[in-house]
This record gives C-alpha cells, sequence and structure tokens, in this order.
C-alpha cells in the first residue's frame, strides 16, 4: 500500500508540473517566441534556465523519480510557473509533504470577503491566523482585546502575546488554566507540517524566553487542546468568558478564523 501511494504521489507531482509548463507560452515569461512549437507550453530547458536550476535535475524532477529537492528549488519553479498561492502550496504537499514557508506566499491576506464577514461581526472579536498561529487580518472588536494593529507582524502572533507580552497577561483572566491548553493545540498543528521553519522557530523562542512555555511544551499531551483565551479582564476590572469556533478560511495556506462568542453564563 505505501509503494502505491507513493508511486501515486509522483505521478500527480510529474502530471501537475507539466501541466502548468503547458500552460505557459514563451510570451508570458518574456521570451521570443520563434514560430510554430511541435508541442504547447514550454520547453524543460526553458524552465530550467529561467527558474535557476540544472536542466538533468528539473527533468527527474518532472519525471517524479526519487530526487530530494531543496525549498529554494521547489520555490524557484513555483515562480516560473506563475503558480497562485494554492498551487504552490499543493507543489508543496506533493514534493515535500508540507506546505510551503510564509514566504512563499507574498502579501499574505483575506479576501475582502473574508475581511467583510469578520467587520460584519462588529461585537464579536474574530481574526485570521496562518499555521504558525501568526494573525494576518481582525476586526475591531480583537484589536481591541488583543492590540493586533499596535504591533508588528512579528509580535503579531497569538502564542507570542500569550507568553511573551506580560503587559497582556493581566487581560487573561484565567491565564494558568487556558495557556497550556493552546500549547497542547500548537503541538497537534506542528504535527501537520513538523519540518515547518516558523513553526520550529517559534517554538525555540518561546521555549527561551517563557519557562511556563517551556514546561508545558514537554508535558502538552496531558492537556486538552484549545485554539483561543477564554477569559479576559475588562477595563472595569471584570472579567469576560468567551466560547469559540474555528472555520476554515483557505485549506491550502492553513488560514483559519476564530470568533469568539460572548459567555452569558454566570463567571
Amino acid at each position: 500500500m505505501i509503494e502505491r501511494s507513493l508511486h501515486r504521489t509522483k505521478t500527480e507531482l510529474s502530471e501537475f508540473l507539466i501541466r502548468h509548463r503547458n500552460k505557459l507560452t514563451p510570451a508570458d515569461v518574456g521570451l521570443p517566441d520563434n514560430g510554430r512549437r511541435r508541442t504547447p507550453g514550454l520547453r524543460r530547458e526553458e524552465v530550467a534556465a529561467l527558474a535557476g536550476v540544472g536542466l538533468t535535475w528539473y527533468t527527474w524532477f518532472e519525471q517524479g523519480r526519487d530526487i530530494q529537492v531543496s525549498e529554494a528549488f521547489l520555490l524557484s519553479v513555483a515562480r516560473t510557473l506563475k503558480l497562485g498561492d494554492s498551487e504552490c502550496s499543493h507543489l508543496f504537499l506533493l514534493a515535500h509533504k508540507r506546505p510551503p514557508p510564509p514566504e512563499a506566499h507574498h502579501g499574505l491576506a483575506v479576501s475582502p470577503l473574508v475581511q467583510q464577514l469578520m467587520d460584519d461581526l462588529t461585537t464579536r472579536p474574530a481574526y485570521v491566523v496562518n499555521l504558525s498561529w501568526h494573525v494576518i487580518a481582525w476586526n475591531t472588536a480583537a484589536d481591541d482585546l488583543f492590540g493586533f494593529s499596535t504591533r508588528e507582524y512579528e509580535r503579531r502572533n497569538i502564542l507570542r502575546i500569550v507568553f511573551a507580552d506580560p503587559d497582556m497577561r493581566w487581560r487573561f483572566g484565567a491565564w494558568r488554566e487556558d495557556a497550556p491548553k493552546l500549547v497542547a493545540q500548537f503541538r497537534y498543528d506542528l504535527a501537520t507540517a513538523p519540518d515547518d521553519r516558523a513553526m520550529l522557530a517559534l517554538v525555540e523562542t518561546l521555549t527561551q524566553v517563557s519557562p511556563d512555555f517551556r514546561r508545558w511544551w514537554k508535558t502538552a499531551d496531558s492537556e486538552p487542546p484549545r485554539r483561543a483565551m477564554r477569559s479576559f479582564m475588562t477595563a472595569n476590572n471584570t472579567q469576560q468568558d468567551f466560547n469559540h469556533e474555528t472555520l476554515v478560511v483557505d485549506e491550502h495556506r492553513h488560514l483559519k478564523m476564530v470568533v469568539y462568542f460572548a459567555d452569558q453564563a454566570p463567571c
């Protein structure tokens, strides 16, 4: 079964590359068109030259041979074939069995309709995170809770806010109850992309700066997973509890929307 599955993946990869190579014309990539071609699309040697990779290596890759290619190789091929975000993600999943790094997605953002959906929620905090829990979009209610608009991208990360921002600690009404559950959920997410550089770098950073994260990372399997904090302290020093739901925004780019619902039950 494993051999058949691997063979099927290699066949899918080969068909994927050939299909996208055949979609392009010389004019699409800035090459002169010197007349009629016997086959549609770009030639392999043209793709290899434009991507800056060896012709033999690219040929073997397109043929689905059992070779190891680097992340830089895949990104160069993706750019040359003019792959969109979802197509680039599919290429990485076929070749590396994991999604591409964040830098593969230029100007990572949600669609205007997704942003409108969050804005229409008004009183319900909502935000969108990527695989490494960086926040890439939010509504005003979420900004009021977390201050996303005042944070640089690297610090606009849910785990960084929870574990590496002492000024926010007081805002989380049940920090010691909620925080380890987030660690447990992140371990589950990491299992889907165990080689993701951004996720591994985040774990390394938080392990260094937060003794609590470091301890809970080792024992995360003992906690029920949760993707969001449940309790917040308001400006008048009262506790507001929330429930939350997670919606898939873009499965290829691993974008998820977290929506908070005020818990009407007494604290």
